[in-house]
């Protein structure tokens, strides 16, 4: 069975507001989380990515009010980031209503932190989160950490392919270069990942006009994510999906509302 490719609006949280800016500086205020993940949702996407980016920055925990009263509203899956340590802060976000949980930060620190949660609650609850930027490492990529603004050391091809053995579900491939430009995914970063994992891959930053989303899947990812687009109205979910689907990419069309 042929998979539908996903478009998954990401919600940056910063205070209890979503924000989005350019290589993670001068956010603006994009609105409330749970008003934008209930529209989200009654257009169409397929998932939402909500990532508490102060929670990592601050080493705040993830804000558990939101995520419950997000969970009340919205009816597909949601994927939570931001400020998971542990096994048990993963266990509070999932009875909070989350479906998936992102990590990043926490995982670089201590890896078999991937494995503990992978055998408690499976594979498939797990997202690894990756903030990768061009750099001179072997890969020509590196990790990064708090918005970007700090090099995590690591080689980012070599991170990802250590974690897919751990027991990862899914890769959220986050560019730093590309994130808010509207200037293309990066694709050589796309082909890079894919050449080293099979993990499904969610490729972020960069997508600013239609042809940008078939060109992320063609280099080989499997899911989609995007923000400034939908956020600021360039397009509507539905625009994307009617592109692709018109493509010959197999994709959900009704409408979750």
């Amino acid at each position: 069975m042929t998979l539908c490719v996903r478009i998954i609006p990401c919600l940056d949280v910063d205070a209890g507001r979503v924000v989005k800016g350019v290589n993670f500086k001068n956010l603006a205020d994009a609105g409330d989380p749970v008003e934008m993940a209930s529209l989200y949702s009654a257009e169409g996407a397929d998932e939402i990515t909500f990532l508490d980016i102060s929670a990592s920055a601050n080493n705040a925990p993830t804000t558990l009010d939101v995520v419950r009263k997000t969970a009340e509203q919205v009816f597909i899956p949601l994927t939570v980031g931001g400020g998971v340590r542990s096994v048990e802060d993963v266990d509070k976000l999932l009875r909070a209503g989350a479906d998936k949980i992102s990590i990043n930060t926490a995982a670089l620190n201590r890896p078999e932190l991937i494995s503990e949660i992978a055998q408690r609650f499976g594979q498939q609850v797990l997202v690894l989160s990756v903030d990768a930027r061009r750099a001179a490492t072997e890969s020509g990529f590196e990790v990064t950490t708090h918005g970007g603004k700090v090099s995590a050391g690591l080689d980012a091809i070599t991170w990802i392919k250590q974690a897919s053995q751990l027991g990862i579900g899914e890769i959220l491939l986050n560019s730093m270069d590309a994130d808010g430009t509207k200037s293309g995914f990066d694709l050589q970063m796309i082909k890079a990942v894919r050449s080293v994992t099979s993990v499904p891959l969610i490729a972020s930053g960069g997508a600013g006009k239609l042809e940008d989303f078939e060109a992320a899947l063609v280099a080989g990812a499997n899911a989609l994510l995007a923000a400034s687009v939908f956020h600021f109205g360039t397009f509507k979910i539905i625009d994307v999906k009617n592109f692709l689907s018109n493509r010959g990419y197999p994709m959900r069309l009704e409408s979750n509302s």
